[in-house]
């Protein structure tokens, strides 16, 4: 559908560290190999998603969303005719910089950081961990990852503006990233309220009524799940309607992205990168899907007294470890503790916390301060 746009392999910025060619591997395939083999990256199976793993263990954590994530990138670059590998490379890094304890470790590093006018963003700590903080190779720091991937990393999700960000500067902010970059944001939306649906039908914190009330396409497809399967059991047909609603949002997802290169009249990669907005998005019947379902998962699961809870307890802890570290940086392990000495002492300390599981979290929290995870 849009071959036309695909980002041209030949026209890769390279890396930072020149390598010679792979004799069977492009770059992107190498990209995402050097991330599936990142300890960053294994280390998002022990990172909560939403639900904490003492609930159950079959809710997604960071790991299975960002395969999730993924498999939709993929096929939806696949049926538009872009890039597959730059497309999966920039999936499985797009979590990569999460904290521990999701969105409210995400929040709580940051309002720490702000203490002293910085702040915690977990794109921009993707880019140091690839940048720098992995070192598996000998030849130069961290992943040398091509530049369209590590300008992904930072642009997948919003825009830069020149001058914000010295540190991003060099990653083209008065540029749109490339109609691959662009699909990860969606796909994420697509993954993370299908998925945050299905746990929580699980977890017994979210009727079936109430779904199919707040969320108009889901009744439409359940009405159908109903009249072919009229003997499955309510879970089995939820289950199918849930994997319809994602086939929906997908559909959504091509179709929008397809209409809308076509109205704004981009002929090539270098005219998206130009072109002053985005050009991936939903279709508006698909948007208003996602806005519903983001609507009802805010108000009916997010805000429930079962997780609210546990973020708030898990925040306390990482507020309190980050005092620690801050008042004894030399008992931070190495390298860390030498970081002290090159940057300021709350971003070496924010760094360390930053990568930790939430096991890890919870066994460095307790042999500190005596507390153990209940």
């Amino acid at each position: 559908m849009l071959a036309y746009l695909r980002f041209p392999l030949a026209q890769s910025r390279g890396r930072r560290y020149p390598e010679p060619e792979h004799p069977y591997r492009n770059v992107f395939q190498r990209d995402r190999d050097r991330i599936v083999h990142a300890r960053a990256f294994r280390r998002l199976e022990a990172k909560t998603q939403v639900f904490s793993p003492g609930i159950s263990d079959h809710f997604r954590n960071r790991l299975t969303h960002t395969i999730e994530v993924s498999q939709i990138a993929r096929t939806v670059a696949g049926v538009l005719g872009l890039d597959e590998d730059l497309v999966e490379a920039l999936a499985l890094v797009h979590d990569i910089g999460h904290p521990p304890f999701g969105h409210a470790g995400e929040d709580e590093l940051n309002r720490q950081m702000a203490h002293f006018g910085d702040t915690f963003d977990h794109n921009i700590h993707a880019l140091r961990i690839v940048e720098s903080f992995e070192q598996r190779y000998a030849r130069f720091p961290g992943l040398n990852l091509t530049f369209e991937v590590r300008e992904g990393i930072v642009k997948h999700s919003r825009d830069l503006t020149a001058g914000q960000n010295p540190e991003l500067d060099e990653y083209l902010p008065a540029l749109r990233p490339a109609l691959e970059a662009q699909l990860i944001d969606l796909a994420d939306e697509i993954a993370y309220d299908c998925a945050d649906l299905d746990d929580g039908y699980a977890a017994h914190m979210l009727e079936l009524a109430e779904m199919v009330e707040a969320v108009p396409a889901l009744a439409r497809i359940l009405e159908t799940v109903e009249t072919q399967y009229p003997g499955a059991s309510e879970r089995e047909q939820f289950q199918e309607a849930q994997r319809c609603l994602i086939d929906t949002l997908v559909s959504g997802l091509i179709e929008g992205t397809r209409a809308a290169a076509s109205e704004c009249g981009v002929r090539s990669c270098d005219e998206v990168r130009q072109h002053p907005g985005r050009i991936a998005a939903f279709t508006p019947s698909a948007g208003d899907t996602v806005n519903s379902l983001k609507h009802f998962l805010r108000g009916s699961l997010y805000s429930s007294p079962v997780l609210a809870q546990g973020r708030v307890e898990s925040a306390r802890k990482m507020g309190r470890l980050f005092e620690y570290f801050l008042a004894f940086p030399e008992k931070l392990p190495d390298p860390h503790s030498s970081h002290v000495q090159i940057m300021p002492a709350h971003r070496a300390v924010c760094d360390y916390i930053a990568g930790m599981t939430d096991g890890f979290f919870h066994r460095t929290y307790g042999e500190i301060f005596g507390e153990r995870d209940g």
